[in-house]
């Protein structure tokens, strides 16, 4: 790790003063703000900080309004896209971003493209929308976004083209990592072209699997609404005998949904996750074991978990690129069925899926309250001159990340962590669910 790999870009030096300037404190950091010349730490334990000097312990940018701003509010236009599957709060930030530049810079110039990145290209004609304070005034009640939204790549320099010829200062991207490397090339693009248009990310990801920003919004709503999908399963697994509830929950590559729904209610007895392999021998005969000894139980499994039982599967690809997932909760239903029936055991199998329910919802007050700050952190950021960089929460602090790092490597649940560890406290499922020994039923 090397402190220039934290680094932000700017677009040049702030020479305007921020109309916030009066707002901002002048005693330097506190527990509660972090001054914009000081750094947050990356680390924080002494084993992880290590031998490093302390000129050279990685940092990132604080985020947070800046006393002098590199645009002038009255003379810029800003562009707003949403990008990749649906996610609770997109509407909030649009909303918070909008409300920011307006009533805080006194930008009027807001304009929004729809569907995505496609409506950034002049040839699948989609129309551009103005972003005002009434048009988006009670925007953040519904699920969705205003914008529409779509997957899948597009040539950066039509992108730019459409920058120049609307002639928008600032880009503000709201997307996941994908979208991310496509913001990254328009950056790379624009500044071939040696043009001043600062593109900013607000970093979203429901399975919330991008690193270094803390929590993603609307995971907090998504882990909520999964929680309630489970109570319903539990309940009915509780009401028959033999009753299994198998609950198939978001996440591709990470199982923070999963994790964080099964500690909410505290009833699952089995969490499978893409990060913990586990052995379909072991885990059969401990299910039944654990059915037959406690009358029902409830299975919750991650979306991407047990893929290597799905090898045999056609590839196929998304929009994007991205390989499609086997179905696993489907695999899953029919093989605990089928071991159930060969060794006489009753079953009642209710199985739930309720990802695009979760998806399209309201987030709720916590998640809109991070969307506002979110938005406003992406402003301040923008109008002081930052770009290709993201904004997120680290150690509680808002801050700074370079698009480039926060695409680097994927947030994962870690098999030695703590969350995992509560997780395996809280169902009592045996470590891997490998080579279970309790019993065989």
């Amino acid at each position: 790790m090397e402190p220039d790999q934290l680094r932000v870009r700017t677009l040049g030096e702030g020479r305007i003063e921020s109309p916030l300037a009066e707002l901002l404190p002048r005693q330097g950091t506190t527990e509660h703000y972090v001054d914009e010349s000081d750094r947050v730490l990356l680390d924080d334990t002494l084993a992880m900080i290590g031998g490093r000097a302390v000129a050279d312990l990685p940092s990132f940018e604080p985020g947070g309004a800046r006393r002098r701003i590199f645009f002038d509010p009255s003379k810029i236009k800003v562009g707003i896209v949403t990008c990749g599957g649906l996610c609770p709060g997109l509407n909030d930030v649009i909303r918070g971003l909008v409300l920011t530049l307006n009533n805080q810079y006194g930008v009027s110039r807001i304009i929004g493209f729809r569907n995505g990145y496609q409506g950034m290209v002049a040839r699948h004609g989609r129309s551009i929308v103005e972003l005002t304070r009434e048009s988006v005034e009670y925007i953040n009640e519904h699920g969705g976004t205003i914008l529409g939204t779509s997957r899948g790549n597009q040539d950066p320099d039509e992108i730019v083209d459409c920058l120049e010829q609307l002639g928008v200062n600032i880009l503000f991207v709201i997307g996941g990592d994908g979208s991310m490397r496509g913001a990254i090339r328009i950056s790379d693009a624009v500044a071939q072209r040696e043009r001043r248009i600062a593109v900013v990310g607000v970093p979203k990801t429901i399975d919330n699997d991008i690193p270094y920003i803390g929590q993603s919004f609307g995971f907090q709503t998504a882990f909520a609404k999964a929680a309630e999908s489970l109570r319903a399963a539990h309940v009915e697994a509780a009401a028959q005998p033999g009753g299994i509830g198998l609950v198939q929950l978001m996440g591709r590559h990470s199982g923070f949904i999963a994790s964080y729904a099964a500690l909410a209610n505290n009833d699952a007895d089995y969490v499978l996750i893409p990060e913990v392999p586990f052995a379909m021998d072991g885990f059969l005969p401990d299910l039944r074991h654990r059915v037959a000894t406690r009358g029902h139980a409830l299975v919750v499994v991650a979306e991407g978990a047990g893929q290597e039982y799905l090898e045999d599967a056609p590839v196929r690809l998304d929009a994007s690129g991205n390989r499609k997932l086997g179905d696993f909760g489907l695999y899953l239903r029919d093989r605990i069925l089928d071991d159930f029936a060969a060794a006489g055991q009753e079953v009642n199998l209710k199985y739930i899926d309720p990802s695009y329910a979760i998806r399209s919802v309201p987030a709720n007050p916590s998640d809109s309250v991070y969307c506002l700050r979110l938005a406003q952190a992406a402003v301040h950021g923008a109008m002081a001159g930052r770009t290709e960089m993201v904004v997120g929460q680290w150690r509680g602090r808002f801050v700074h990340v370079p698009m480039a790092f926060a695409v680097s490597s994927r947030n994962q649940v870690d098999p030695d962590g703590d969350l995992w560890l509560s997780v395996m406290e809280a169902t009592g499922q045996p470590p891997n669910v490998a080579a279970a020994t309790r019993l065989n039923v």
